[in-house]
């Protein structure tokens, strides 16, 4: 049995579905307190300070598969409703506040997979939200584009190795903006009074060292307008690393705005 450990957005919905269509059973879907997924009915919702009573849930209903999905934000742990089977991994959980966002994942992880739970990657569960290689759109990257895309791969590299964040944007080797705790929408949003005529890409990759099994990026027919209100001329992604929802309607979207969105096996 999969349980969905959903955060808020579209792609907790999405992974319910492909994996009701592919098994023909519904996970067991549990939300954080707060962070609700979109389109989704929830089966428990849950506190970081009851997490290990969570866990325990999960086991005793026989789940043996765990697959997290979706945005959450930091939160401060409540040092007076953690229940007593959450208070063995308080350390852990206190460590996971301290450090980045990878580096909480990853403790998160380790606390399931100690429970005997074995975590699954979003496309595992549908392997359709990673693109192939390529460029599907009409429009294509000239090679202004592409040493762009090389620069863009080291920035985001230089980032990762920060635990920030993991997209920027880039016009003729130069960083427009860089992705904060904001996020992706927000970057866009900040480039709408650019000075300049326009182009450039935006660029989205995984963090260097990141646990694919959890939290890779993800674009979406959101991201189409927003890149071209930032004036932009274009998408990358990293080949098979970056998410893309509703894919059919990102590329629709790109080529009736005439922008390119490529998938970019990543050089060197």
């Amino acid at each position: 049995m999969l349980a969905l450990i959903a955060g808020q957005g579209r792609l907790p919905a999405v992974l319910a579905a492909a994996q009701a269509g592919a098994q023909g059973d519904r996970p067991l879907v549990c939300a954080l307190e707060g962070f609700a997924p979109e389109g989704l009915a929830v089966d428990i919702r849950f506190r970081l300070e009851t997490l290990g009573t969570l866990i325990g849930d999960l086991r005793a209903r026989g789940v043996r598969r765990v697959c997290m999905a979706g945005a959450v934000r930091r939160m401060t742990i409540d040092p007076g409703l953690i229940d007593a089977a959450t208070r063995p991994l308080v350390p852990i959980l206190q460590r996971a506040q301290a450090g980045g966002d990878d580096a909480a994942l990853r403790a998160v992880i380790a606390v399931f997979e100690q429970a005997g739970l074995h975590i699954v990657a979003a496309h595992e569960v549908a392997p359709d939200l990673l693109p192939p290689p390529g460029c599907a759109t009409r429009a294509q990257p000239d090679e202004g584009a592409r040493a762009d895309a090389v620069r863009a791969q080291a920035i985001v590299a230089a980032m990762g190795r920060a635990d920030t964040g993991q997209s920027c944007a880039v016009l003729k080797g130069q960083a427009l903006a860089i992705e904060g705790v904001f996020g992706t929408d927000w970057m866009l949003s900040s480039l709408r009074a650019r000075p300049d005529s326009g182009g450039g890409i935006l660029y989205k990759a995984p963090k260097p060292a990141q646990d694919r099994r959890a939290d890779l990026p993800a674009i979406g027919p959101e991201t189409v307008p927003g890149a071209q209100a930032a004036g932009l001329g274009g998408i990358v992604i990293e080949a098979g690393g970056v998410i893309v929802l509703d894919r059919a309607q990102v590329l629709e979207d790109c080529d009736r705005r005439g922008l390119f969105l490529w998938v970019r096996e990543p050089s060197g």
